[in-house]
């Protein structure tokens, strides 16, 4: 025993006199361990704690305290009671022993047994002896975290106190200026407001002494390590003002004061406070100030130029709109809701009458704000607005007066908030809506169609506001403009309207547009002689393919898929057979439509069925097409353009079906390339052996092509659906793909090849594929005289890929392989254009859409490993073979997200600077897109460089590629950007450099080098940044 209290009294006095202040650590450790316990301490400290001595009696108080932090978890309740005495007396003592008692307390508040009483008495010693703010900002934030402990803990107790604690509090925290504290002060007021504490007499003081701040002007400080920002305290400080009604009297004035600053976020700050007040308050705390918050309001949006602004205000005046709709009304009160629409009317109403002048679209906004807030709100303003629109619309004759009519009338006809017995407000008006819609559809002004249009989808999506008769006329308007308008936005628009309702009403799209769209794309043209003038091919082909686009943008519902699909099907059909006189344009026309409707067509079974079945149609086209070849007329279908466009139509189709269809399609779709299973397609009359994966004899590719639609139906499929026969297809791929000479045969092969290696389950079974596959493919690469090097190359680059996308282990070998080929003579610049592939998002195969497995991230760790072998490479390869590897690192930067760029920049800087020079074009425009927005936001590293930087990027501007020309003078415009004392000396050689650029013969060069010279002509000037 007696050798533990010498221990101790060692440890006390090397902390206290001694000034070791690692000694707390030992003595936390030691009363951890048993050794004595916090009251022997506490006796052993009595002559330090006692001392005459300010600072000795500071450093006893700060040992105990420091101990207290590491072990306040085994205090005993009586140990807790006795020390809390203790510091509620020290906080009498000395200022420089505040701290460390206030430490101290913030320890035992963390306590489980803190005695009942505690709390009140912890508080109440700090209310009364300490000025919170004569503190240091460490002791002051104690302080907060002491409040914030005991009112998660003893909420009651500190109840108990009364307006006591709020007076406390609002003492404490006055005056506080430092962000992180002002966070924890704000969290304290919300939870006083929200948690039912009593404000007493000082709700007034504890508004003012967080209204104070409002709105928050802060700004964070550069490489702030604490990370807050202005919006955190803008959001904390509004939770507080917003927190309670009876703050109504106070804020409601101040909003009204602050919306008159000439600061925009402090604009922006107000009117979006009072739209918080509005969720909390009732029409009672607002009714007092409706006139001055209305005068506000309405000259922000009248007159403000900014949109964030005026987006807040009109925000703010829904808000408003919506709190006074709720109040319930009695006999004897004021409809509160009326006197504030009676303001807004009074000073917008007016403003409708006048289309030709500014203030009609403030106005219409404003009115709309309130009309769209609640359901009795627009009761009022319909009531007072829609029959005068109307009757200006029927009495105006110019087509830009009418237009504005139209588009503020579509603003007041947009859902409201309402419950879903009540009916629109605007029935009674329904008629008349329908009349001035039809008369604008029938009008020969296209920007009257098209707002016309807009105000007809707008009426469409409510309920009751157009009849069943009323929609058949719509379809039949929506149907002559599809086929007499040849506008360009009008057709849009009628395909954006037709696509909008015929969600809503499939019926009559089914009965009426889609059978007259049929008849239109299958007649003939009339032609006076025997055949047509080119003109009307033209306009026939125009006609047609506005009926196509419209066919696919009417079919999201089922219903209307299953009428529209077989027409476009038909097409395709007659396309090939040659009974209509279908160009190739108008096919893949037909093709992107069908992809559309895949698309977006709701995902039933009964949508399922029915791509599954086109499926089985193209299929079934494109192998009558194969077979066919060039025995009869030339057939659309064997074109390299429409195949790919088949392709997206299959791929998107597969990658929406349901598991029993999805496997359905994949075993007839492998059955058909692998035994030349033809039973299952539609009008089969095929011959029984057909090898669509073998190589045909002579240059014949027709069969081989289709490898491409085999991709689309098994590369796009859920991971969850078996592919059948997969080692076996796997290897009639690599076949094809290695020994075919057709460019979309091989590409198409390699590419199936990599989709189903992407999905296949990691084991021996694939690790044994890929490394067969990888034999062969160097085999062919290695010898020089191989015909199919390049063939070898497209698989070598697909596959690495595919497993590059999932981490592969495997990848890493076939990477080093494309590396390899950088220096290769024939394949060097394939090789360098393959990073491209393999660091970009491909469209048709291997990405997300297609369920591949693509893991995050994967083109940062690609660069990680392999950017040092690529600088090795550099180095070490000859002088006539660098450019490869330059433009293989300009493509990898390019596609590495900004933030990445930025940190291995200074790295590789020296070589971006050395592929600026390199003579191939495509190096230069890659090179220059990487830098040009590095160069917005330069990292120090390039100050440095900055001579190198300035002169290659000047010698481009006059390179004989416009898109190098025009990159190199992005790149020369972003360099204005850098520090002004850092770019001036190179100001008057960049604008003699400009000189030529701005006479260039291509105006989107001269528009650059216009835009470059100005910031670097304004440089050093008054009028410059």
């Amino acid at each position: 025993m007696a050798a533990d209290s010498a221990l101790l009294v060692g440890l006390v006095e090397e902390f206290v006199l001694g000034q070791q202040d690692r000694k707390a650590v030992d003595t936390a450790t030691e009363l951890k361990a048993g050794q004595f316990t916090i009251l022997q301490l506490v006796e052993a400290l009595g002559l330090h704690l006692t001392s005459s001595q300010p600072q000795t009696r500071a450093r006893g108080v700060q040992l105990l305290s420091s101990v207290l932090q590491e072990c306040h978890g085994d205090l005993t309740e009586r140990e807790v009671e006795v020390l809390i005495v203790f510091y509620e007396n020290r906080l009498k003592d000395h200022y420089v022993i505040t701290p460390h008692v206030i430490q101290g307390l913030k320890a035992l508040t963390k306590c489980s047994v803190l005695p009942p009483g505690s709390a009140v008495s912890i508080l109440k010693s700090l209310f009364q002896d300490v000025h919170v703010q004569s503190l240091m900002l460490a002791e002051r934030s104690c302080v907060y975290n002491i409040l914030v402990q005991l009112m998660e803990s003893r909420e009651s107790e500190l109840k108990g106190l009364g307006a006591d604690f709020v007076f406390g509090f609002v003492q404490s925290v006055d005056g506080e200026r430092d962000p992180r504290n002002l966070l924890q002060a704000f969290h304290i007021a919300r939870k006083i407001l929200h948690e039912g504490y009593d404000l007493g007499k000082f709700t007034e003081e504890l508004f003012e002494v967080t209204s104070c701040y409002f709105p928050i002007d802060f700004s964070p400080p550069p490489n702030d390590p604490h990370g807050i920002t202005q919006e955190e305290l803008v959001l904390a400080l509004r939770a507080v003002l917003t927190g309670t009604p009876r703050f109504a009297e106070f804020l409601l004035p101040l909003i009204i004061e602050k919306l008159d600053s000439d600061v925009q976020s402090a604009k922006v700050d107000s009117l979006q406070t009072l739209t918080a007040c509005a969720s909390v308050y009732e029409h009672k705390e607002l009714a007092e100030f409706l006139p001055g918050l209305w005068a506000s309001l309405r000259r922000e949006v009248f007159q403000t130029a900014s949109e964030r602004v005026e987006s807040a205000g009109l925000a703010a005046v829904g808000a408003l709109t919506a709190c006074l709709s709720r109040s319930i009304l009695n006999s004897d009160s004021e409809d509160y809701l009326n006197v504030f629409l009676d303001l807004v009317l009074k000073d917008c109403l007016h403003h409708l009458c006048e289309p030709d002048l500014k203030l009609v679209w403030p106005s219409a906004k404003l009115l709309q704000a309130t009309s769209t807030a609640s359901y009795r709100a627009s009761h009022r303003v319909a009531a007072a607005v829609m029959p005068s629109l109307i009757e200006q619309y029927n009495s105006r004759s110019q087509c830009a007066q009418r237009r504005t009519l139209l588009d503020v009338l579509q603003g007041f006809v947009q859902p409201v908030k309402s419950s879903e017995e009540d009916e629109s407000v605007l029935l009674d008006f329904r008629q008349s809506l329908c009349s001035i819609v039809f008369s604008a559809l029938s009008e020969s002004n296209a920007d009257l169609q098209i707002t016309s249009m807009r105000l007809l989808t707008a009426l469409g999506q409510q309920t009751g506001l157009l009849l069943e008769s009323d929609v058949e006329l719509v379809v039949d308007h929506l149907t002559r403009l599809i086929l007499e308008e040849e506008d360009a936005k009008v057709s849009l628009a009628v395909v954006e309207c037709a696509g909008a309702l015929a969600h809503l009403h499939p019926a009559a799209f089914i009965s009426k547009m889609v059978p007259r769209l049929k008849e239109e794309i299958f007649s003939e043209p009339m032609a006076q002689g025997d055949s047509a003038t080119p003109s009307q091919e033209h306009t026939q082909q125009a006609v047609r393919q506005r009926c196509v686009t419209a066919l696919a943008a009417v079919s999201s519902r089922p219903s209307v898929v299953q009428e529209s699909t077989p027409v476009l099907l038909q097409v395709l059909t007659s396309a090939h057979t040659g009974t209509g006189s279908f160009s190739l344009e108008e096919v893949i026309s037909v093709c992107h439509s069908l992809q559309r409707i895949a698309e977006q067509a709701q995902d039933t079974e009964e949508t399922g069925r029915v791509f599954h079945d086109i499926i089985l149609r193209l299929l079934g086209l494109a192998l009558q097409a194969a077979l066919q070849g060039s025995s009869h007329h030339r057939t659309p279908m064997l074109e390299e353009t429409v195949l790919s466009a088949m392709v997206p139509v299959i791929s998107t189709t597969c990658a929406r079906l349901q598991s029993q269809l999805a496997g359905q399609t994949a075993s007839r779709a492998v059955s058909l390339f692998l035994d030349g299973d033809v039973s299952f397609l539609p009008e089969n009359a095929f011959p029984s052996q057909i090898q669509l994966l073998k190589k045909q004899a002579g240059d014949s590719w027709s069969q081989s092509q289709m490898v491409c639609l085999l991709m689309g139906c098994v590369c796009s499929l859920p991971r969850s659906v078996e592919v059948p026969q997969i080692d076996r297809l796997l290897l009639e791929l690599e076949e094809l793909s290695c020994t075919c000479n057709h460019p979309l045969s091989y590409t198409s092969a390699a590419k199936c090849y990599a989709g189903l290696v992407n999905k296949r389950p990691a084991g021996e079974a694939l690790d044994s594929l890929i490394d067969r596959m990888l034999k062969r493919i160097s085999t062919e690469l290695d010898s020089a005289s191989s015909s199919v090097r390049t063939q070898a190359f497209t698989l070598l680059l697909w596959a690495a890929k595919a497993l590059l996308l999932r981490y592969h282990p495997l990848s890493t070998a076939l990477t080093d392989k494309l590396f390899s080929l950088l220096s290769d003579s024939e394949l060097g610049s394939l090789a360098a254009d393959g990073f491209s592939l393999l660091m970009s998002d491909s469209p048709d195969v291997l990405n997300r859409g297609s369920h591949a497995d693509v893991r995050i991230m994967y083109r940062q760790r690609f660069f990680t490993e392999n950017s040092a072998k690529l600088v090795q490479g550099f180095n070490s390869v000859v002088q006539e073979k660098k450019s490869g590897y330059l433009k293989a690192l300009s493509h990898i930067v390019n596609n590495l997200p900004r933030q990445v760029q930025l940190t291995e920049l200074p790295a590789l800087l020296p070589l971006l600077l050395e592929a600026l020079s390199c003579p191939d074009q495509g190096v230069q425009v890659s090179t220059l897109s990487c830098l040009q927005p590095v160069l917005l936001d330069p990292p120090s590293a390039l100050t440095t460089q900055l001579e190198v930087l300035v002169g290659r990027t000047l010698a481009l501007t006059t390179s004989p590629t416009m898109k190098v020309r025009i990159a190199s003078l992005r790149c020369i415009h972003a360099l204005s950007r850098f520090p002004e004392h850092e770019i001036m000396p190179f100001r008057a050689r960049v604008l003699r450099a400009l000189a030529a650029p701005l006479d260039d013969h291509k105006r989107m060069v001269r528009s650059e080098a216009v835009v470059a010279r100005n910031e670097w002509f304004l440089l050093g000037s008054p009028g410059g940044r």
